[in-house]
């Protein structure tokens, strides 16, 4: 089938976003969407999503960057299948107050040797806006990665069966890996610390046991 012929096939309509809202509202749940062209800016609207995704397909449409800017909601724009130059233009047309950029390689799964997670070090060091990570990789290591690498926002997709029938299946997460995923980007979250090189507490029986001798020092 077409491109649009699977669009059709797999897109929700206001019914569903309606139970959607519903559904988020009873968990007291933050939600929002992917928009791809301006009526659905307008068809999301109606829902006041707390912000608004820009997938890396619509990263050089500057009227639909436009639309969403002028609605005032925060930003996270994906830059997969994108040049420096053009993130730069879409950036310069957005702003950086309320905007957050993922990389990501935009294919489904992605190969490992494409996914340069050193490149959200690149992004963070022109913009001045928070940098994440858009995974489509299969597995979570990579996205562990990306975590301790310092991405602010991780957006991975899930799926009840990585074997149901659609494109993005096989790069998508289950429930029990999601949950997984959740736990140990906490742990690694408290495991990166504050960067202050110390002795902890904890250090002072083992270095009063295993400590020869002391070299001089001096504070300056």
């Amino acid at each position: 089938m077409t491109y649009l012929e699977y669009r059709k096939r797999i897109e929700l309509g206001r019914e569903e976003f309606r139970e959607i809202a519903r559904s988020c509202a009873e968990r007291s749940l933050p939600w929002f969407a992917s928009v791809w062209d301006q009526p659905s800016v307008d068809f999301m609207e109606e829902f006041a999503p707390v912000c608004y995704k820009i997938p890396s397909a619509a990263l050089t449409d500057g009227a639909l960057l436009g639309k969403v800017k002028a609605t005032g909601r925060p930003i996270i724009l994906s830059t997969g299948m994108s040049t420096m130059a053009q993130i730069r233009a879409a950036v310069s047309l957005l702003g950086t107050e309320r905007l957050v950029l993922l990389h990501c390689t935009s294919t489904y799964p992605a190969k490992v040797d494409e996914i340069n997670l050193r490149a959200m070090a690149t992004l963070a060091a022109e913009f001045d806006c928070p940098i994440g990570y858009s995974g489509h990789e299969v597995g979570l290591q990579i996205s562990y990665a990306a975590v301790a690498l310092g991405a602010v926002m991780l957006e991975r997709h899930i799926t009840l069966d990585r074997a149901l029938w659609g494109t993005d299946q096989a790069a998508s997460v289950e429930p029990w890996g999601f949950s997984r995923l959740m736990r140990d980007i906490r742990i690694i979250e408290r495991a990166k610390g504050d960067g202050v090189k110390r002795v902890y507490d904890s250090e002072q029986p083992i270095m009063r046991k295993l400590r020869r001798s002391e070299i001089e020092t001096s504070v300056s």
